[in-house]
């Protein structure tokens, strides 16, 4: 049996690691001393070492049609001497689980299977077949996981398009996808990529953050949960603004636990992520063009399309071009409370982006005009950052009071302040209230909404 998976002479290059497994059996054992202890991400690297002698022995190219069954009786005896020749202390049970988990890996996406399935992970990157970096709790480190060669993550990348009816080569070189967990992948290959194969996973989260979880990671504080919590169900339309990976999507979606579950919501992404709990829910995604060119669904068709689902409210995942300008349509003619997110720096930078988005539809309308349709539909601005540390903060939440002149007018209503940046890198900042009370406090009120006393005191510290 073991013949039909392990590579033939003709396969194999002519170094020591090429040997049939049974060379395994004669590696030294590690000196106690050195042995490995078995837990968190020590156990990743006896499953990195152990995956990396498989796929340098294995024909990757027969174990795609071989069920787990059968790669389980192959590697089993291999598993046990590799554990045995190292010294690694397991019991019977853990032996069973990593050969179990090993097998998965070689019928899954091999090397970065153990990466996907630790929930402390949100971002693999994957630079060509060579370094795999990782991103857990805000903190970007290098893996010792590497693939064997290009062809290795070609296979792999393949696997991940084609469950998805695509392709990538280089006559279309760059693909946006999406795993079965809903995790975001972006690949490019030569010739765009120069050095080799870029994967970038955004993982997907199983357990969507409330706000309140968020608080526990000091990314914001009650006063100003309260605040978004009453906006939110005072129907006030919210725009979330900040930087790549600064937690805007994670912010979104805690913020829509607050809508009622009897309003109908849709919402509109380019890879589906959102995780809305609500009972009355559309969900729309849109559709790259094919091989040939066609078949492309726009975010702007579907919110086009989304106007004649009679939503109550409208989530849209991110602007970042025309379909901005019916977003803001959408919000001004009776949806109000709808949210979306936008890239930019500060609150004001994001008003910016969004006109020049709007003057992507091409729609005969002077700045001025614009700027008007966005002080009449955006409500509030939250901004979001993920800081030197890692860490992600809510950074300013800003309430906009309309215009004045040809300037739209904001008002800041909480911000964090950094004090100091510590020997380790960890910033230091305080969240503080402005003593600015937002507008829509006694409409708010009217509705059964009522902030605490002390609620927008620059002297308290919240």
């Amino acid at each position: 049996m073991l013949g039909r998976f392990i590579k033939g002479p003709s396969e194999s290059k002519v170094e020591a690691k090429t040997e049939p497994f049974a060379a395994l059996a004669v590696v030294p054992a590690l000196s106690p001393s050195a042995e490995i202890e078995v837990h968190g991400d020590d156990f990743l690297t006896i499953k990195v070492e152990l995956h990396r002698h498989l796929i340098d022995r294995f024909n990757l190219t027969a174990l795609e049609n071989a069920s787990k069954d059968e790669i389980l009786n192959e590697i089993r005896p291999i598993v046990r001497e590799f554990v045995r020749a190292r010294a690694v202390p397991l019991n019977a049970r853990e032996l069973d689980q990593l050969t179990s988990d090993t097998a998965d890996e070689m019928l899954g996406l091999g090397p970065i299977e153990p990466l996907l399935k630790d929930d402390s992970i949100t971002d693999i990157l994957i630079n060509t077949h060579k370094r795999v970096f990782i991103e857990r709790r805000g903190i970007v480190e290098e893996t010792p996981i590497r693939f064997r060669d290009e062809a290795h993550l070609l296979r792999v990348i393949n696997k991940i398009v084609s469950a998805i009816g695509r392709r990538v080569d280089e006559s279309s070189p760059m693909v946006d996808a999406r795993l079965e967990d809903g995790s975001r992948v972006n690949i490019a290959v030569r010739p765009v990529s120069v050095d080799g194969p870029l994967v970038s996973i955004r993982k997907f989260s199983k357990n969507p953050y409330s706000l309140e979880r968020l608080m526990a990671f000091n990314s914001i504080r009650p006063p100003m949960i309260e605040l978004l919590r009453i906006a939110v169900q005072a129907r006030k339309s919210i725009l979330v603004s900040g930087g790549t990976g600064s937690g805007k999507t994670t912010l979104l979606n805690a913020l829509s636990s607050y809508i009622p579950s009897k309003e109908r919501l849709i919402t509109i992404e380019d890879a589906a992520e959102l995780q809305l709990q609500q009972p009355h829910v559309g969900r729309l995604e849109t559709r790259p063009p094919n091989v040939e060119g066609k078949g492309e669904v726009r975010q702007r068709e579907l919110l086009k399309n989304a106007l004649r689902m009679r939503p109550d409210r409208i989530i849209v995942g991110e602007v970042r071009g025309e379909e901005a300008f019916d977003m803001l349509q959408a919000m001004n003619t009776g949806h109000e409370g709808s949210m979306t997110t936008i890239h930019a720096n500060t609150p004001r930078d994001a008003i910016s982006r969004l006109e020049q988005m709007v003057g992507m539809a091409g729609m005969p309308m002077t700045h001025e005009s614009i700027r008007a349709q966005i002080a009449s539909a955006i409500d509030i601005i939250v901004q979001t950052q993920r800081l030197s540390d890692g860490g992600r903060r809510v950074t300013s939440i800003s309430e906009l009071t309309g215009m004045e002149g040809n300037v739209v007018q904001l008002q800041e209503i909480y911000h964090f302040v950094r004090r100091e940046v510590t020997a380790e890198g960890k910033v230091i900042g305080d969240f503080r209230a402005t003593g600015v009370r937002p507008r829509f406090a006694p409409e708010a009120a009217t509705l059964g909404h009522h902030f605490a006393k002390d609620a927008f005191n620059p002297q308290v510290a919240l």
